[in-house]
């Protein structure tokens, strides 16, 4: 099973270049975010319990999303490897996850970086503008809609919310990039680490992506 970690700062592409890998190497894209509103909405013992922390506002605690993550990688789609998008968020999350992984005899062969730099972040994150009777969602610099301003769909107009705000947006950056340093770091020690620049094309990007996947094996010589 090849388990590969894929590291991106908010608005660096993760979830489209997920999409494109999973096409590619035959292998589920699993997002912490979707596992766990699957086991709240079925209801499962590790669904109940992340439930009670989700319900007050918490977060889940590691060793649940863990046993998540591990359950998940035992699915019969998962067998020859899996792309984990949204954990870990830090290096103490690293390194359980490791743990957890070195025990079923595993571990994270690569964590793919795709580095996009700060102002580039911003601009593509403050693009974002929803269509205020049904929040349909564009974005100015990907995603514009035909008549600036009006939703396509049903012609309301456009709002951009509080937090999608170029000073906002830097605040919750600076928090955010601090934390991705440290998962960065990690996995530069332990050699899985493969970094791909993220300002290009989807395809350029994602072909530099499956070439970071196919090069030497961790611990190779």
């Amino acid at each position: 099973m090849t388990v590969v970690v894929l590291l991106g700062a908010p608005g660096a592409g993760k979830g489209t270049q997920a999409e494109i890998l999973t096409k590619r190497l035959g292998v589920p894209h699993v997002s912490t975010g979707d596992l766990f509103r699957a086991a709240v909405r079925d209801g499962s013992p590790i669904g109940l319990e992340a439930r009670r922390y989700m319900e007050r506002g918490h977060l889940v605690p590691d060793d649940i999303t863990i046993r998540m993550l591990l359950a998940r990688l035992h699915a019969d789609d998962a067998d020859s490897g899996a792309i984990l998008d949204g954990f870990p968020r830090n290096a103490a999350q690293a390194a359980a996850l490791d743990s957890a992984l070195a025990e079923r005899g595993s571990r994270v062969d690569r964590a793919p970086y795709i580095e996009v730099p700060r102002d580039e972040l911003v601009l593509r994150l403050s693009g974002r503008w929803i269509c205020a009777a049904a929040g349909h969602v564009y974005n100015e610099h990907t995603n514009p809609p035909m008549q600036p301003g009006r939703c396509d769909v049903d012609g309301s107009e456009l709002i951009q919310r509080v937090d999608d705000e170029a000073d906002a947006i830097r605040t919750r950056l600076a928090v955010q990039l601090d934390a991705l340093a440290e998962v960065v770091e990690h996995y530069r020690r332990t050699g899985a680490l493969r970094t791909v620049k993220g300002v290009g094309t989807i395809d350029a990007v994602a072909e530099d992506l499956l070439a970071a996947l196919t090069d030497d094996p961790v611990g190779a010589a």
